[in-house]
């Protein structure tokens, strides 16, 4: 079941002014097995997803001669249509049963699907086709995991726990990249090589979530302290009624100025594929070690999303969320200096890459999942994600136009200012929200 062995059951909170930070015995809690099987599932998926994710970029501008305009346009599609089925998925897994486990089945399945359809097509519109389908998939999945691991876990630990998640998660991206370079290197048809050994790797990523993941939430929920306290913060909130799940979310001012920064933040976000991409061309590397970039960025998140969560346990979530922007930011910054850095360069762009992700990915999720109750914990978690997904797709289009008209350099510099304007104002909105405090729950200050 997804309910953990109670050790020390502590109040949500909100992640801000220490509301997030457990009062009393501060002894190390147990993580549930399922945080850690669904970590597994996720390293394998990742393995897969990577794989074809390090060599996409090179794939379609280097092989098939795309613009940057014509490469975001479809960097978009493949970071933003999850968006538009997250809010389907979050819904439909908070229906009760094995709600969770069956969309987010589905949604590994979709994806793994897709992988040896990019054997089969080679236009622009077909290419884009598949990677929306494969996108919709993620979409599907990414709210009941998270949701999943949310129930599972002790709202004193969330942190940790969404921590623990993400590294074994980014463990996968670690791999990936590197099978990606020894396929490009080794074989002949290094692209099909590829895309077939990815669909492989996504199949058994399917496989242990649907043999090793619990299948229903324990029905004891409602008699947990924790049910007890969420319901008490629930009930100072406007109800999520069924029939405008997304409008009654949005009405709790938490869940509101969460996805207001979200979006905010996301809007100045740069994609991966493009961070990689200008980085390879301001230091010229050479394209066979593109795929290698990317480990930079998972070493970083791997190493530091464990202590980052356990630290956002501690100090609030939502202040390393925004610390997490200040060093993405920082990289930004890195990539407007002039050419000569070399590698000291480029591994200080992907260390402060990976630890913006480290920072802002499962706090976000975890600071989510304190503001939303148990009952539309899914629902809650993907209206945070669409609004993020949704920003970061338009940031793509508007990047890689900026790009094409004005050049890289000034691109990213256009960036960064948004990036420094929407981060003062999340600031300002987060620093705003007051604590929801169930009765008898002591407060600590800044």
């Amino acid at each position: 079941m997804y309910l953990a062995d109670r050790r020390a059951a502590a109040p949500p909170g909100d992640g801000r002014d220490g509301a997030d930070r457990p009062p009393g015995r501060r002894g190390v809690t147990a993580l549930p097995p399922t945080v850690l099987v669904l970590g597994t599932v996720s390293l394998i998926t990742d393995i897969s997803s990577e794989m074809v994710t390090a060599v996409l970029p090179l794939y379609l501008v280097a092989e098939l001669g795309l613009s940057p305009l014509g490469f975001g346009v479809l960097d978009g599609v493949y970071n933003g249509v999850g968006a538009l089925v997250r809010l389907v998925g979050g819904r439909l897994s908070d229906r009760g049963g094995a709600g969770h486990k069956a969309v987010a089945a589905v949604g590994y399945g979709l994806s793994a699907l897709c992988k040896p359809l990019l054997l089969l097509v080679h236009s622009l519109p077909l290419i884009g086709a598949v990677l929306a389908v494969d996108r919709t998939g993620k979409g599907l999945r990414t709210a009941p995991r998270d949701a999943m691991i949310s129930l599972a876990a002790e709202p004193a630990v969330r942190g940790r726990a969404f921590g623990v998640h993400r590294a074994m998660d980014t463990a996968g991206a670690l791999c990936g990249p590197l099978v990606a370079f020894v396929l490009l290197r080794a074989a002949a048809e290094g692209y099909d090589a590829v895309f077939l050994a990815s669909f492989c790797v996504a199949v058994l990523g399917v496989v242990v979530l649907l043999l090793f993941v619990p299948r229903t939430i324990a029905a004891a929920r409602g008699t947990t302290e924790r049910a007890v306290a969420e319901r008490a913060v629930a009930a100072e909130q406007p109800p999520a009624g069924p029939r405008t799940p997304v409008r009654a979310l949005l009405g709790r001012p938490e869940v509101r100025r969460l996805t207001g920064c979200a979006v905010l933040l996301g809007l100045t976000t740069l994609s991966d594929s493009f961070l990689y991409l200008t980085l390879q061309r301001g230091l010229d590397l050479p394209t066979g070690w593109f795929p290698l970039l990317p480990l930079g960025t998972a070493a970083a998140f791997l190493l530091l999303a464990v202590p980052l969560g356990a630290v956002a346990d501690r100090i609030g979530r939502r202040r390393l969320f925004l610390a997490g922007h200040l060093a993405l930011l920082c990289a930004y910054g890195l990539l407007l200096v002039p050419p000569g850095g070399g590698v000291a360069l480029a591994g200080a762009v992907l260390v402060l890459h990976g630890t913006f992700y480290a920072a802002t990915d499962g706090v976000l999720a975890a600071a989510t999942a304190d503001a939303v109750p148990e009952d539309a914990r899914g629902s809650g978690l993907a209206v945070v994600q669409t609004g993020q997904t949704a920003a970061r797709f338009v940031c793509s289009l508007a990047f890689g136009a900026a790009w094409t008209a004005w050049g890289a350099r000034t691109a990213v510099l256009t960036a960064a200012l948004g990036l420094a304007l929407a981060a003062a104002v999340s600031t300002f909105l987060l620093r705003r929200a007051v604590p929801a405090q169930p009765p008898n729950s002591p407060s600590e200050p800044a």
